[in-house]
């Protein structure tokens, strides 16, 4: 494709269309946004509580992942939204390991060939975070992660091709609702994950340094056998 072209192919796209058409339907843009919300008291929370770690540049990046999100479904870019999914949760899980693993940290940023994945880390909390695998269970959170995981991976891999891409060239890109009510299911249950991820680990620990407005919007919605196996206060 020439530069001309590409040009010509972006600007026949009708943005404006499309973010119309996606916030016409007030349910989803709801959903879209209460999610980032919530990421958005989270980070709040963990950046005044765990101050000056390093580690919390994951959380900012889980934060504008987050972001990215909402821009993408609503510009009906329902594939590239998949990767910033992925990142949100991928962004949460390392700064639930890295916060303590200060060397491990310096080592990722310093050797090319060093990683971790998911296993690694939720192998870490089971065996180095208290309760963490009776609170877990309750809250369903590995079990949900796995699951969600794989999805996700699968679209961001293109282990199946086609999905979340209905468009056969650039300038076909416009709304297609099945697809972008997916999308935003997958990033909202994604959230809720990383959501429930954060109370049973470094939420749990930081929790007495959370603000009470925080603490309250933080467990609302929760069961309560869920908030019975917390043990957090709301004030």
């Amino acid at each position: 494709m020439s530069v001309a072209k590409l040009q010509s192919a972006l600007a026949s796209i009708n943005w404006t269309n499309n973010i119309g058409s996606f916030f016409s339907d007030a349910t989803q843009a709801e959903k879209l946004a209460a999610s980032n919300l919530r990421l958005a008291i989270w980070a709040k929370q963990l950046e005044t509580a765990d101050v000056g770690n390093p580690a919390l540049s994951f959380v900012r990046e889980m934060q504008a992942a987050g972001q990215y999100v909402a821009v993408l479904i609503p510009l009906s870019l329902y594939k590239p939204a998949a990767g910033s999914i992925r990142s949100v949760m991928e962004s949460a899980l390392y700064y639930t390991y890295f916060r303590t693993h200060l060397a491990e940290l310096e080592t990722l940023v310093r050797a090319k060939g060093y990683y971790i994945d998911k296993r690694d880390v939720v192998d870490f909390h089971r065996v180095h975070t208290a309760d963490f695998g009776d609170v877990q269970q309750k809250l369903g959170v590995i079990s949900r992660l796995e699951a969600w995981y794989g999805r996700v991976s699968s679209l961001v891999h293109g282990q199946i091709p086609g999905q979340w891409v209905e468009h056969k060239s650039v300038a076909d890109i416009k709304p297609i609702k099945t697809t972008q009510d997916v999308a935003v299911a997958t990033f909202v249950e994604g959230e809720e994950i990383v959501h429930r991820l954060f109370l049973c680990t470094t939420g749990r620990q930081l929790w007495d340094s959370f603000s009470s407005t925080a603490k309250a919007k933080l467990l609302a919605g929760l069961q309560g056998h869920e908030k019975v196996a917390l043990k957090l206060d709301a004030a």
